[in-house]
């Protein structure tokens, strides 16, 4: 028994070197996996680490705006509608909806710009955390400023392509017969370019926090592309990768707001096409829990 104590030892010493090496190649090949992970996922680019500034100013934390804790409460006016004619409204408006699509092919018509406005207010109108409102629209006709938007858009789009956006995503873009070249920039007559608030400032310069400005802006989006739909113009919703900042800074727009989506708006070309695509049936969108 004690004759094989040292083979026993040296099986012992192998198995902890064994264990340890596949251990490091472990750690590697998670290494290796979230590096790609990273390197397929640009989403979380440079807009999120977005620090250039038109006028940087270093502000302390205690120079936040206190909420107002004062408002006065109205009663709420409501109007309601026969059942019948609830489902009916709520029938229309899903038949005018179900028509929107991602239209790549856009006439440079002029439109109304009393449409642009009441369209933008509509989106206003969107709910925001404890009403911050975190959101600005900034609408360019000026064909100058829009082929400046194309150039910077179409050189980082083509390093998106070609590098960034990785095998997968541009092959699931097929499809859809996109690439870097966005000539609608160009052609639609106006863009809106829509930016979040990542704070506000208050009448007396202090910072006010934006709370769930991300998802406050997202819901106004929503709503635009609705008020859009239902006056008969076009889009395709666009997020510009890695060109938040130099949009902003051409712009002139403050650092506090980060570019969150693009949208070319106007009539659809004579020749505008789209992908025969299929939406959801509302079985696999909607799970129904009705206590039965």
């Amino acid at each position: 028994m004690f004759a094989l104590t040292p083979v026993l030892v040296a099986i012992v010493c192998t198995l902890i070197a064994w264990i340890y090496k596949n251990a490091d190649r472990s750690i590697e090949r998670r290494k290796g996996e979230l590096k790609a992970r990273c390197e397929s996922r640009p989403w979380v680019d440079e807009d999120l680490r977005d620090s250039t500034a038109l006028h940087q100013v270093e502000e302390d934390a205690d120079q936040w705006q206190e909420s107002e804790e004062d408002t006065e409460h109205i009663p709420f006016p409501h109007t309601r509608y026969p059942e019948k004619e609830m489902v009916e409204r709520s029938r229309e408006f899903y038949e005018l909806l179900s028509k929107r699509r991602s239209v790549r092919f856009i006439s440079n018509e002029q439109v109304p710009m009393e449409v642009i406005d009441n369209v933008i207010r509509t989106a206003g109108t969107a709910p925001s955390g404890a009403h911050t409102e975190p959101w600005t629209f900034v609408v360019v006709q000026d064909p100058d400023v829009k082929h400046k938007i194309r150039e910077i858009i179409e050189e980082e789009e083509e390093i998106n392509y070609m590098k960034r956006m990785g095998h997968r995503w541009v092959t699931d873009l097929k499809k859809l017969r996109t690439n870097w070249i966005k000539e609608y920039l160009d052609t639609a007559p106006v863009l809106i370019l829509i930016f979040k608030q990542v704070h506000g400032f208050a009448a007396n310069g202090q910072r006010k926090v934006h709370y769930y400005n991300e998802i406050s802006v997202s819901i106004a989006c929503g709503l635009l592309l609705a008020a859009l739909q239902n006056a008969g113009l076009v889009t395709v919703t666009t997020t510009p990768l890695n060109c938040g900042p130099r949009l902003r800074v051409l712009l002139g727009r403050p650092s506090n707001e980060k570019l969150l989506m693009l949208l070319p708006v106007g009539y659809p070309s004579t020749e505008a096409t789209v992908p025969d695509l299929k939406r959801k049936p509302l079985a696999e969108i909607m799970a129904l829990l009705d206590g039965g």
